[in-house]
């Protein structure tokens, strides 16, 4: 039983740690979906089929076609034999003090976890009652949630997208 952990965890830490290193956009991205993907596939091992579903169906589905959509159009064309600038000092302090402070964070919510000796208790709700409440009360919010990601979108083609040439402008 913990040979399958091991496996999906192996293939999902080392997608997401390959994707990290690249410096190749489009095939971070790529392996951002594998990484998604093997996400889902512990929830499969876990026993929730539901939340295997939707990470399958917002993440691998339409988070990766929006972040492909947004490189390839956001992504000034740059000549082939100009060299990439290389990684300094800041970038490389500033990324382990991001990753310090997230896993600060996930260290204080682990420790702060009660624990009981037992097997826990997870409420019972079926997909119709999940189905039912995002279709109900919480419709707005995940509404929402799309809009905000559409503009966000948006956003950031109009911001990166090049400034038109002015034709009377001779340079």
């Amino acid at each position: 039983m913990l040979l399958p952990f091991i496996i999906i965890a192996s293939l999902t830490l080392a997608s997401a740690a390959v994707a990290m290193m690249l410096r190749n956009l489009i095939h971070s991205a790529l392996l951002l979906v594998l990484s998604w993907t093997g996400i889902a596939g512990f929830y499969l091992w876990a026993g929730a089929e539901f939340v295997a579903f939707a990470q399958i169906l917002v993440y691998v589905g339409a988070i990766s076609m929006v972040v492909l959509f947004a490189v390839l159009l956001t992504r000034p064309a740059r000549d082939v034999d100009s060299p990439l600038p290389a990684p300094t000092v800041i970038r490389l302090a500033s990324g382990l003090m991001g990753g310090a402070m997230v896993a600060s964070v996930l260290l204080t919510a682990i420790l702060a976890t009660r624990i009981t000796g037992g097997r826990a208790h997870a409420p019972s709700v079926t997909v119709r009652d999940l189905g039912a409440l995002l279709a109900g009360p919480h419709a707005a919010s995940l509404l929402a949630a799309g809009v905000i990601l559409t503009v966000a979108l948006l956003g950031a083609i109009i911001i990166a997208a090049p400034s038109p040439r002015n034709p009377e402008d001779p340079s």
